[in-house]
């Protein structure tokens, strides 16, 4: 059976959007020496291939300099989260935002502090007054 294409970013996808949204505008050595101090080591070819992909998927753009290219991000880091969570929310939970919450819930221990940003934000949510970041 064929693997299912996706948009969301896989996890090395991931770690390459966070040099990219770290950084602003980034070429492959750049990419390189962020990964390396994080213990990642890439050949040049496979850093080429996941900023393609990245491409690919929308979520970065390049333009060249020199010989190479510079990419930048397209996608800002909270809509591509927002995106994640969406694809979690009806791939695993059906659509159900309530289950999504029962099982963060009963899954990690939240502190009293976490709760009650919870509660913070879900009444921020009820009266009208949220903004997304």
């Amino acid at each position: 059976m064929a693997r299912r294409r996706s948009n969301t970013l896989t996890e090395v996808e991931l770690e390459f959007m966070r040099v990219v949204w770290a950084q602003g505008e980034v070429g492959t050595d750049d990419v390189d020496h962020a990964l390396r101090e994080k213990g990642r080591d890439l050949a040049d070819g496979s850093i080429r291939k996941i900023l393609s992909i990245l491409r690919k998927k929308g979520y970065v753009t390049r333009r060249r300099k020199g010989r190479g290219f510079l990419y930048r991000a397209r996608v800002a880091e909270g809509q591509a989260g927002r995106g994640m969570v969406s694809d979690l929310l009806g791939r695993m939970f059906g659509g159900s935002a309530s289950l999504l919450v029962a099982s963060l819930l009963d899954s990690k221990s939240i502190t009293r502090d976490e709760l009650a940003e919870i509660k913070q934000l879900i009444a921020k949510r009820e009266s009208g007054s949220s903004k997304r970041q």
